[in-house]
Formats: structure tokens, sequence, C-alpha cells
């Protein structure tokens, strides 16, 4: 069967005006999952990335000093839903979502929690870029082109995707997307085993490398 590693983004820049640049930590982190790569001789017949670029950021910081010139692919379903534009679609009667978001961390991911419900639900009223539909479909998608390939593949996305391909390989009801979602760890992996027929899943939210006294403190979430 083939096997895929589908790996989390680095921690990105929260707070920042640009989210999607991976912080000093970030990098940090997909340089250690690279070690743990090369340490075990694992390496990969396809590398594919979404478009963003703290996925790319990741990739090259996962292939640094332990792959020379790495080829990455780019999927689009591979990207992660747009939360700034979930929020900002929210009428009237949300607006105590906006004003939770802007609190800090942790109140951001309590409103996020919210608002993604919402979304699922088609309640969101102002424009999005997508609906919670074609998200799913755009995802499915990612899934089915992976289930094409043959050997090893290393996949760089966000927690959204993964939480949704998670959902979808097991069936689970949708609203578990938003439970899953919001416990991935930057730079972790969930592991699958397929082939044309089947997809399944061996590990899920995975962090070996950080697991040990000295690197607690590189355990992130956003």
């Amino acid at each position: 069967m083939a096997e895929l590693y589908l790996v989390r983004h680095g921690q990105a820049s929260f707070g920042a005006d640009n989210y999607d640049q991976l912080s000093s930590l970030g990098q940090q982190q997909g340089q250690l999952l690279g070690e743990y790569f090369a340490e075990r001789d694992i390496a990969f017949d396809h590398i594919l990335i979404g478009t963003m670029n703290r996925h790319r950021q990741t990739a090259d910081a996962i292939f640094q000093g332990s792959t020379e010139g790495a080829s990455f692919k780019e999927h689009p379903g591979l990207n992660e839903y747009n939360f700034g534009a979930l929020f900002d679609g929210l009428g009237d009667e949300h607006r105590e979502l906006q004003l939770q978001a802007r609190k800090g961390k942790q109140d951001f991911y309590k409103a996020l929690r919210q608002v993604l419900l919402l979304w699922m639900e088609d309640r969101i009223e102002g424009p999005i870029p997508e609906t919670w539909s074609h998200f799913q479909q755009r995802v499915a998608d990612a899934r089915n082109y992976i289930q094409g390939l043959k050997g090893r593949i290393l996949a760089v996305s966000s927690g959204g995707v993964m939480a949704a391909i998670a959902q979808q390989t097991l069936g689970a009801p949708i609203e578990k997307v938003i439970s899953l979602n919001l416990q991935i760890n930057n730079c972790s992996f969930c592991r699958y085993f397929f082939n044309a027929d089947s997809f399944h899943l061996a590990t899920f939210n995975s962090i070996p490398y950080f697991d040990r006294a000295d690197r607690l403190n590189l355990i992130t979430y956003g």
C-alpha cells in the first residue's frame, strides 16, 4: 500500500499583519521534523504543498540540509479555509464573536469554534470565499488526487484540511471537524495507508520529535 504523511505547517504569525508567514519557532519545528525523517531514512516519492506561504516555508524547513533539490507540487485543495473572511462575513447578530476574537489567542479560538459551526450550517450572511460544502469538496478532491499516487507521499497543509480529511476518512459527523481542527499541533503529522480502493488513518496529530523534556516548549497549536 502507499503511505501518506500529512503535515500541518509550523507555527505561523498569529496577531501579525500577515498570518501567512512562519514564526522563528515555526521554522525550528519544520527543521526538527526534517531531522526526524532523515534520521529514519524516510524519503518521499511525491511532495505536495498548498499554495500558502506557510506551507512552502514549512516544506523548505523540513528539507533544509536533509534533501538536495526537493521538488514540491502545489495543490490548492490543501489550502486552509479563510478564517478572517468568515469573521468578516458575520451579520450584526454575531458581532460579539468578532469582538471576542480580538481579545487574545484563547478568546479567538473560542470564537472560531462558533464561527465554524455557523459556516457549516450556512448561517454566515455576508460574502465569503467558499461555502462549507465547497471546502469539503476541494478537500475530497485533494485526497482523491493523493489516492491516485504511488509510493510514499508528504503533503504539507493546514489544520482545517487535516481535520476534514480525517473526518471524511472515518465517516465521522461533520461537526467533528471542529474539535479535530482545534487540537492539531503545529508540524504534527497524520499517517495514512491507502490504495486505489481504500484509505486508512494510522496515526493522528503525531509529534514524536517534540516528545522529550527539552522540547516540550516547542509544542504549539496556532
